[in-house]
């Protein structure tokens, strides 16, 4: 997670130790808090209404809030449901503290954003228990997020891209900066629009991924001598509402893989690149349209490749070409 200035120097202070914030308007309960809060460890901010607190949680970005469900002014339900709603503080996890004990008003605060809440008179290790609970998972989201971050990275250095798609709406929640470029590229769409083409790939997978542990055979997207490459990486999330999917993708170039033909073969650059087409499963007809010729030049061109295998058809002719192929590139995909 980001974080600002503010955030860093408070945390340093703390000794690196958790910063909450206390959003309540009445001192007597903030003293409380405060010297329970402050005696266990915890870097304490507190305020007193709700513009304060919204302020402060933007600058500082604690690591929970404890939120007074109603103050003058802008109660904490709403000061909720503005934390949640921007993405610098949604992760924050708020805990509402609440006189008011009938069910409606229990379930108003978890539809705005709670995670949980205590009831008043405030009861400080009732408080720290909850607390605890709340931050620990905090912390593993945290420690998941830049893992997951790392990992991204890592996969945009060896040439590789990711893309995070929620089913099942469909919706394209995350993308490194090449996966961007590429999808853009190849299929002229951009998030959170996920490419028809990829969307009806994973919803036809997914269910056997989740079920049965199942990877999916690779989707291809073919675009002249390129193509982009498409696997399904692994489930990273899942709630009542959905699941979130990991889609690893690569650019194959059709280029250094003809040339590596041509010259390990000995045919000529045309012959390599009709033989590169039989490989892809491609028709004379096909295989014509691709090059800008007709399909008997293509024919003709696939006849010396025959001679010069020492070959008769067209399935032994791919075989040989195959067989040379994962030799010279073991990361090329047929």
């Amino acid at each position: 997670m980001e974080t600002t200035p503010l955030a860093r120097t408070l945390r340093e202070q703390g000794a690196n130790s958790d910063l909450v914030l206390i959003v309540d308007d009445v001192p007597d309960n903030l003293a409380v808090l405060h010297d329970a809060l402050d005696e266990s460890g915890y870097t304490v901010l507190i305020a007193t209404n709700g513009e304060q607190a919204l302020q402060r949680a933007a600058q500082a970005r604690p690591d929970i809030v404890l939120l007074d469900a109603m103050m003058p002014g802008i109660d904490g339900f709403e000061v909720a449901r503005r934390l949640k709603a921007d993405a610098a503080t949604a992760h924050i996890p708020i805990v509402f503290m609440t006189g008011l004990t009938e069910t409606e008003h229990l379930v108003a605060a978890l539809e705005a954003g709670g995670v949980d809440y205590v009831t008043k008179p405030i009861k400080p290790k009732e408080v720290l228990a909850r607390m605890n609970v709340h931050l620990q998972g905090a912390r593993r989201a945290r420690q998941d997020a830049r893992q997951a971050g790392q990992a991204r990275n890592a996969l945009d250095a060896f040439g590789y891209a990711s893309i995070t798609v929620r089913l099942p709406e469909g919706k394209l929640i995350w993308q490194t900066a090449l996966a961007r470029e590429l999808l853009q590229r190849y299929c002229d769409t951009r998030a959170p629009e996920t490419p028809p083409v990829v969307l009806e790939w994973l919803r036809r997978h997914a269910p056997d991924a989740r079920q049965q542990g199942i990877e999916p055979p690779a989707l291809s997207i073919v675009q002249g001598a390129a193509g982009l490459s498409l696997r399904l990486h692994r489930q990273t999330g899942q709630d009542d509402d959905g699941d979130e999917w990991m889609i690893v993708m690569r650019e194959v170039s059709d280029t250094a893989v003809i040339e590596a033909m041509s010259l390990s073969l000995k045919l000529t650059a045309r012959e390599a690149e009709v033989l590169y087409w039989v490989v892809k499963g491609k028709t004379n007809k096909d295989i014509g349209e691709i090059l800008g010729s007709s399909p008997a030049t293509a024919k003709k061109h696939l006849e010396r490749v025959y001679v010069k295998l020492g070959v008769e058809t067209r399935t032994a002719a791919a075989g040989v070409a195959i067989k040379r192929i994962r030799e010279l590139q073991p990361q090329f995909e047929i």
